[in-house]
């Protein structure tokens, strides 16, 4: 019998079967944004989300994360999205973890680069089931600010806080990277106001895509502007949201 297909395999058309990455400057309101997804469950790697109330495992090592991960793999419970917060710490626990597993105080200590592979196989086993499972996938990160030298000279771009080998991975299996900042404009009456915004199609200021390609360039920081222009529904453009305190 051929194992050759014979039918097209569908667009995914729900936000359920989408991984996410979103990142930007601390208390912009990544996590507060994530917490609105529908039945949110939080793998918290690093404090931060004592400001809200949502349901989290915390994390502290890489074990702690394999036991989540394997949970939420059985099903049988009522979580729709999973929020890794942050993928930085995910990958720094997983380094620990194949270290210790090998005897060794860091990657570079096995050689011809066998560290570095044994870890990256590893972070990317897992994320790749997780992305697997049928729920949402939203992994969080923070910003920072890169000089690049540029063809007419150098400029700054933001990009995320990853190593740089988890940033290879995880930019290479999402299906989004949205960058949360801030943007400010000037109303009828002449005056400035602040919101908070998704930035979603490549930039030389900043990381950013979309291969869906069903979100506008900018929209709201807030998950319901994000899923309803997902959804094809026009966000209200409107709205403006002041960054937290």
């Amino acid at each position: 019998m051929s194992i050759l297909p014979t039918k097209k395999t569908p667009i995914k058309a729900e936000l359920a079967d989408q991984t996410v990455l979103i990142y930007g400057p601390a208390k912009i309101g990544k996590s507060s944004t994530c917490a609105q997804a529908p039945g949110a469950l939080f793998l918290a790697t690093e404090p931060g989300l004592n400001h809200l109330e949502v349901f989290q495992i915390p994390i502290t090592t890489w074990e702690e994360f394999l036991d989540a991960a394997a949970e939420v793999a059985k099903g049988g419970h009522s979580f729709k999205t999973i929020i890794i917060d942050t993928c930085d710490n995910a990958y720094r626990y997983c380094t620990a973890y194949v270290c210790a597993k090998h005897g060794v105080k860091h990657p570079t200590d096995l050689p011809y680069g066998k560290g570095f592979a044994l870890v990256n196989a590893e972070f990317h086993r897992v994320l790749t089931k997780l992305a697997a499972l049928p729920y949402g996938l939203f992994l969080v990160s923070h910003a920072q600010e890169k000089e690049i030298e540029g063809r007419t000279g150098k400029y700054i771009k933001a990009t995320p806080t990853l190593p740089e080998n988890a940033r290879k991975i995880i930019l290479g299996m999402v299906d989004m990277i949205l960058y949360a900042d801030l943007e400010t404009e000037t109303t009828t009456d002449g005056k400035s106001v602040i919101r908070r915004v998704l930035r979603t199609k490549p930039d030389k200021h900043y990381e950013a895509g979309d291969r869906t390609g069903r979100l506008p360039e900018v929209l709201a920081l807030d998950y319901k502007a994000f899923a309803e222009a997902f959804a094809g529904k026009k966000p209200d453009a409107a709205k403006t949201q002041k960054p937290n305190p």
